[in-house]
């Protein structure tokens, strides 16, 4: 039985400590924050843990297993560090640090120490991205030609953040699990209309091997919500709604064909294909209990998640990279 503690208790962690206490194969024993009305809102759903003002006296207890850090991006590194160093596991919530110097340090103190990083993109283990996974994996979409996301809503501002770290960083993270390569350039817009010091506004566009690109259009100041994204391959095109909740993936037997034989040519060019569309029955387990469970596993095994401390490091650096397009006027990096 693994025996979690969870670092900050304000809008993130009361999920991770309620799903790691259902999760089979753990509990929670103890919460750390520096709010008292969260400490004691904390011991009130769990009477038997321990509950710290102070986050060094949780790292330090010999009873913890994991410890779960779900506090402001700026802190990631130092708390996760001194855990590493406990010889605690560690799931961080998303992004994994606020550099990529961070990260890097992160990952290889826990290949030195023996013990596992899990970066929380929630996302990755929802049933629709596994789903879309699994039709990658197996080659049911063929070769993806384009992923072209919407993530648009009105706020919530973050005052440690811009909506490349805070919206864009699902969709990288989300690409990562879904394509079969990396990356080999970045290009990105960033604005800030309101004047806030906080870029609002974003539309990135990743270029991938073979002439696949990736566009993110991610904003906070859209009147209404929407997270959107449209997957196209050459077998088949999915689009994936998270806001649906009945249908979130429409599988579309559609496509196009590039006539080859030079008489037809002359005709058409392109020959397209319109078939059925099917959306498959999703197992509808949440995504963060899903999160916990795998945690567990590997955590257990200790075999390396799949978002695990390495996936983090990648998603920082795409992170940095898009800022730094964005900062450059969207002058495309080579990643």
């Amino acid at each position: 039985m693994l025996k979690y503690g969870v670092i900050g208790y304000g809008y993130w962690g009361p999920n991770l400590a309620r799903v790691f206490n259902q999760a089979e194969g753990s509990k929670l024993v103890a919460v750390a924050d520096r709010d008292e009305k969260s400490r004691a809102r904390a011991a009130g759903l769990y009477p038997n843990i321990v509950v710290h003002s102070d986050a060094r006296e949780l790292i330090a207890d010999p009873a913890i297993d994991v410890v779960a850090i779900a506090t402001p991006v700026s802190t990631h590194f130092a708390l996760a560090e001194a855990a590493l160093k406990a010889g605690k596991h560690v799931v961080v919530e998303k992004p994994l640090c606020g550099s990529s110097d961070e990260a890097a340090r992160l990952v290889e103190l826990a290949a030195k120490v023996g013990r596992q990083i899990l970066t929380d993109h929630t996302f990755v283990y929802t049933d629709a991205v596994r789903k879309i996974a699994d039709m990658s994996a197996n080659g049911e979409l063929g070769r993806i030609l384009y992923y072209d996301s919407t993530r648009i809503n009105l706020g919530l501002f973050q005052s440690d953040v811009n909506v490349i770290w805070d919206l864009a960083v699902h969709d990288f993270a989300i690409l990562s699990r879904i394509m079969p390569a990396k990356p080999e350039a970045i290009g990105a817009t960033a604005i800030d209309p309101m004047g806030t010091a906080t870029e609002s506004l974003t539309y990135i566009t990743l270029y991938y091997p073979g002439n696949t690109v990736a566009h993110i259009h991610a904003s906070w100041l859209a009147p209404v919500k929407i997270r959107s994204i449209i997957i196209g391959g050459d077998r088949s095109m999915v689009v994936y709604d998270d806001v649906d909740v009945s249908e979130k993936i429409r599988i579309y037997d559609k496509g196009i064909s590039i006539i080859k034989d030079p008489e037809v040519q002359r005709q058409m060019r392109v020959a397209y294909r319109v078939g059925d569309m099917r959306a498959p029955k999703l197992d509808g387990r949440e995504a963060l209990g899903v999160m916990a469970q795998h945690a567990n596993e590997c955590f257990t095994k200790g075999v390396a998640p799949i978002t695990s401390g390495e996936v983090g490091l990648q998603v920082v650096r795409l992170l940095e990279s898009a800022e730094a397009s964005a900062r450059k006027g969207g002058q495309i990096i080579r990643l």
